[in-house]
């Protein structure tokens, strides 16, 4: 439980506190065996995307337009879903899943096979969906691309893992796509943490704030409880401070007021509890401490860019609509029209607001230029 008390220093780094909750939910998967040449696309989506290579090395396009050479048992992560490109060599036309040939094998894991006649990849893909909120400062400062040996060789039995991917993949036993599915949820959350522990050891911005001994304690204290009835006051206590020295460090190690990162964080959580959860408006705003729907409403758009009504509106429609829009094979994400712009949206994002935070976080990969 976090220690509210500005005598006691905490027993846990504030941003390893932030993230013991840090959950991926698996949406879909899909085993991929396919002849060279042969090229897919995978087009931008709120969830993100996992790919584990079993067998041949491959190429990966990032959403930057640069080409990463993979070897088999390498694992990468696209957290934010950007658009990219497998393919066996550079520069190989891609199409797009579903024009592979497709079979579903049990519920939400597929067989997809295709290409040409030369030297058959052996892929394992999937995509899968954060806990957190899609405006999540961790998520904006994540790379695009994610490469497991890159940031978690080093990891304890990250590649005692890796290698039973591989042989499950290679194998194709009873239940094999099920123990695939929960070993790359595993193998993501591995290069996640890696990333936090080490790739982003210098970061600036948020994560620095966050490691700062003072801050950091403070943003713990408010991810960890944003329906809290925080004050100024309240704050300055938990950093051990004057309630004048407190809102003054504040603002300069983050670049925001204490009130004003305060009501972003309970908007990002509110956006949460209305599109995953399916509560009401007024049991938001009560749990944020709210007096009326109106003036969280109010609160809400400042935030997020639109009325919470909104939100819900478009929940409803991509709920009613989402039995024919699986993010495999078509590659397809859910949309609706807010503002009279289509908006990605699934269970956890609907990504108009900026947000909070920044960094220039990047972990180091081998890349080729893309070719003209």
């Amino acid at each position: 439980m976090l220690d509210r008390s500005s005598k006691r220093a905490p027993t846990v780094d504030p941003l390893s506190e932030m993230l013991r909750g840090l959950r991926l939910d698996g949406v879909d998967y899909g085993r991929c065996e396919l002849a060279a040449p042969w090229g897919i696309v995978f087009p931008q989506q709120p969830a993100a995307r996992f790919h584990f290579i079993g067998r041949q090395k491959c190429w990966l396009l990032t959403p930057g337009k640069e080409w990463i050479e993979f070897n088999p048992g390498d694992a990468v992560l696209l957290p934010r879903g950007g658009e990219h490109v497998l393919a066996s060599a550079p520069n190989i036309p891609a199409v797009p899943l579903d024009g592979y040939s497709i079979e579903e094998v049990s519920k939400d894991i597929l067989d997809v096979r295709g290409g040409a006649d030369g030297p058959k990849t052996l892929l394992f893909c999937g995509s899968m969906r954060f806990n957190l909120d899609g405006l999540h400062p961790l998520l904006a400062m994540m790379p695009d691309v994610m490469r497991g040996c890159d940031l978690a060789a080093n990891q304890p039995g990250f590649l005692n893992m890796l290698q039973a991917m591989t042989d499950e993949v290679e194998m194709q036993r009873i239940g094999s796509g099920g123990i695939l599915a929960r070993l790359a949820d595993v193998v993501a959350a591995s290069i996640i943490r890696a990333w936090v522990e080490s790739g982003c050891g210098e970061a600036t911005g948020w994560i620095a704030a966050v490691r700062n001994p003072e801050i950091g304690r403070v943003l713990s204290a408010i991810h960890l409880e944003p329906n809290r009835d925080w004050t100024v006051a309240a704050l300055a206590r938990v950093m051990g401070a004057s309630r004048s020295g407190f809102a003054e460090r504040f603002a300069t190690i983050v670049g925001e007021t204490p009130a004003r990162y305060l009501t972003q964080v309970r908007m990002h959580q509110a956006r949460q509890w209305l599109v995953r959860d399916r509560l009401k408006i007024a049991v938001v705003a009560r749990r944020l401490g709210y007096e009326s729907e109106a003036s969280f409403s109010r609160a809400f758009k400042r935030v997020i860019g639109f009325a919470p009504s909104h939100l819900r509106a478009a929940a409803k429609d991509s709920a009613a609509r989402s039995a024919d829009q699986s993010l495999y094979p078509s590659g397809k994400h859910r949309s609706a029209l807010i503002g009279g712009k289509a908006i990605a949206v699934d269970d956890n994002q609907i990504d108009v607001a900026r947000p909070l935070g920044a960094s220039n976080c990047r972990n180091t990969i081998r890349t080729i230029p893309m070719g003209r």
